[in-house]
This record gives structure tokens, C-alpha cells and sequence, in this order.
């Protein structure tokens, strides 16, 4: 905004300033060169024009004391055109009230440091696995949505067990020990829902299995009756 040589490195700055209209000297003159020769400029000011303007509606406008006008206006001498020369005197008090808000705002704009944004992590990917025994490899089907936290198991036909018997089902790691997911409901779908901090275990390659367990569940917190299917989870 001064008459010093501008910085060609800066061509935003120009461009923000330019658009405001509160250029002056050899800047100025620089400007408009670039306005009439270089299209990204003259697009970089239209971009400033269209950012700026709706900052008017934002901030206060800062008078000038109406002493100052009022001493323009004494020294006007009446003629024809005194109601043409008032009125430019209204406008221009606009425009210079509007000119000190928009450059207030456009110093706050270019001071204060704009954020840095994020990337947003990607989505968890669902996994799935099959569950079997060497006899019928295919029991089940395991399907796990870490967005809802929810497992999925379905089967051809319902895991009937005797009123004394549970199926519970096991997530094992890679550390093999076994942790319990819940005894399962009998049904051909059944939706169980994971609560942390057992969300963190199930990951690609780890185990999933069903045994078969005292009603409840196993009293041991490991499974302790036969392994009826299992499979290594993977991506869907």
C-alpha cells in the first residue's frame, strides 16, 4: 500500500490489496499491468472481490467526526450544483467509512494464521471370515462392521444345543490366548454387538471360534468344551 517497489513473490497480496483499492505508486502501477497481461492474476482479483465483499456486512464502519464534512460543506460556494456536490459529499462519506471497515477486516484476514486442515482418517474396512471344521469348512459365516461395531454370524441352519449347553464365541489373537465375545443366541442370523475394549481385538488375522460350554457360558473364562468352527478373519 506504499509507493516501494512490490514484491513478485507476493502476487496474492497484490491481488488482495488491488481488489480493495488501496494501492498507491509504483504497486499500483504494477497492478494494473498484471490485471491487463495476466489472466491468473486478474482471476486471483475477482476470487479477492467476491471474499471481501460480504466482509462489509461484518463490520462496523468507523466515521469521520461530521466537523470534518461540515467544514468541506461552508466552503463550497452556493451555486448550480451545490445539491450535486452534497451529494457526492454523502457518498464519499460511505465509501470512506466502508474503505476503513474492509481494510480493518483484510488486516485481521492476512494477520491472523488460517488452520491447517486435516485429512479425515479413512473409514475402518469390514472383514469376514468362515467358520468350520475340516468335516464342513463352512458352518458359518462371520461378518464384522467396526463402523457399528456389530458381528454378524450366519448359519444354513440354526446351532441347536441341549437346554444344559451354550455356544460361546471366542476372538483369539495373535498372542493365542482366548477372550470371549458372549454366548450366542440360537437363531440362523444373529447380531451381537461389541463393546470395548474387545472392538480393538478383532483385526485382520485373528481367530474367530464357537465351542461349546455349561449353560451361561464357560466358568473358566477359556473355552473348556469341544471347538465347533472357527476361521481367520479378512478383508471383505
Amino acid at each position: 500500500m506504499t509507493g516501494s517497489k512490490p514484491s513478485p513473490d507476493d502476487p496474492d497480496r497484490l491481488a488482495a490489496e488491488f481488489a480493495l483499492g488501496v494501492l498507491e505508486g509504483d504497486e499500483l502501477a504494477e497492478a494494473r499491468r498484471l490485471d491487463g497481461s495476466d489472466p491468473e492474476f486478474r482471476a486471483e482479483v475477482a476470487r479477492w472481490s467476491g471474499r471481501l465483499a460480504p466482509m462489509l456486512d461484518d463490520v462496523a464502519p468507523v466515521q469521520p467526526p461530521d466537523s470534518a464534512w461540515s467544514g468541506i460543506e461552508t466552503r463550497i460556494a452556493p451555486s448550480a450544483t451545490v445539491h450535486s456536490l452534497t451529494r457526492r459529499l454523502r457518498l464519499w462519506k460511505g465509501m470512506t467509512a466502508g474503505v476503513s471497515a474492509l481494510a480493518a477486516a483484510l488486516a485481521l484476514f492476512l494477520l491472523v494464521p488460517r488452520p491447517q486442515q486435516q485429512p479425515l482418517p479413512p473409514a475402518p474396512a469390514p472383514m469376514v471370515a468362515m467358520l468350520g471344521d475340516a468335516q464342513a469348512p463352512a458352518k458359518m459365516f462371520a461378518a464384522w462392521d467396526p463402523r457399528t461395531s456389530q458381528l454378524t454370524i450366519m448359519s444354513g441352519a440354526a446351532q441347536a444345543t441341549p437346554p444344559s449347553r451354550s455356544h460361546e464365541l471366542w476372538v483369539i489373537p495373535a498372542d493365542g490366548k482366548p477372550r470371549s465375545l458372549g454366548v450366542m443366541p440360537s437363531g440362523k442370523t444373529i447380531r451381537i454387538r461389541i463393546i470395548q475394549p474387545m472392538v480393538s481385538q478383532l483385526a485382520k488375522g485373528v481367530t474367530l471360534a464357537v465351542s461349546v460350554e455349561p449353560a451361561g457360558g464357560s466358568p473358566t473364562g477359556a473355552p473348556t468344551g469341544p471347538v465347533i468352527a472357527s476361521g481367520t478373519l479378512e478383508s471383505a
